[in-house]
């Protein structure tokens, strides 16, 4: 097993908190509740099949544009996927296409199958779809904060406009939206701030990516 395979999924060197992966992803797509929801759907999904496909097939690729490769498969599935939620849902697919392209590079900007060389496939598909739940989660979190805050409603995959809404506190006049915390600005501090308290229970507890390393060499 290797060494990013045997770190720890959240507090691990190699998590989205961590190393920041897909940080423009997050911001955009945690600005809705109904964003994230779908956002969440095409990680699993475009890190699933991915590493699927890969698994089985890493014996016949080249070494030389491997990452190519990975890149159009991962592409590919993303690209399947959309058409799939198009015609489930156009106007939400209208609305989240711009940032839904950002799931390819995001996958392979990870380094997840750089690191997935040497495993099995059982140790492979459980994993990216582990860290794409991590990932996601991530997104779901700042968006539930983001979106109710900031617009004073919350929305859900469905509907004729594409999303519904749950609830609208937009007319109540005991209520002010933090319209900042809508804008990209307020996803920017947000996840500045979840970096900071990341790092610190991160370390009061230990789990440094130095202590990470030395365990890995015993």
């Amino acid at each position: 097993m290797s060494r990013r395979f045997s770190s720890h999924l959240f507090w691990g060197s190699h998590t989205p908190l961590a190393a920041l992966t897909g940080a423009g992803l997050i911001i955009m797509a945690s600005s809705r509740f109904s964003f994230a929801i779908l956002c969440a759907a095409a990680l699993l999904w475009v890190y699933g099949f991915t590493a699927l496909v890969f698994s089985a097939a890493r014996t016949i690729m080249p070494t030389r544009g491997r990452k190519i490769i990975l890149l159009f498969l991962s592409a590919f599935f993303c690209g399947i996927f959309m058409f799939i939620t198009g015609f489930l849902n156009p106007l939400l697919i209208l609305g989240t296409g711009f940032f839904l392209f950002l799931v390819p590079p995001c996958c392979l900007s990870s380094g997840f199958f750089e690191a997935a060389e040497s495993s099995s496939v059982g140790e492979v598909i459980p994993r990216a779809l582990l860290e794409a739940s991590v990932l996601s989660g991530i997104i779901l979190a700042i968006a539930l904060i983001r979106e109710p805050l900031g617009m004073g409603t919350l929305s859900f995959p469905g509907g004729i406009q594409g999303v519904v809404e749950l609830f609208d506190v937009r007319q109540d006049t005991h209520f002010i939206p933090i319209r900042f915390l809508s804008a990209s600005a307020g996803g920017l501090v947000l996840l500045g701030y979840g970096t900071a308290m990341f790092r610190y229970f991160r370390d009061r507890g230990g789990n440094t990516p130095q202590n990470e390393a030395a365990e890995g060499e015993r």
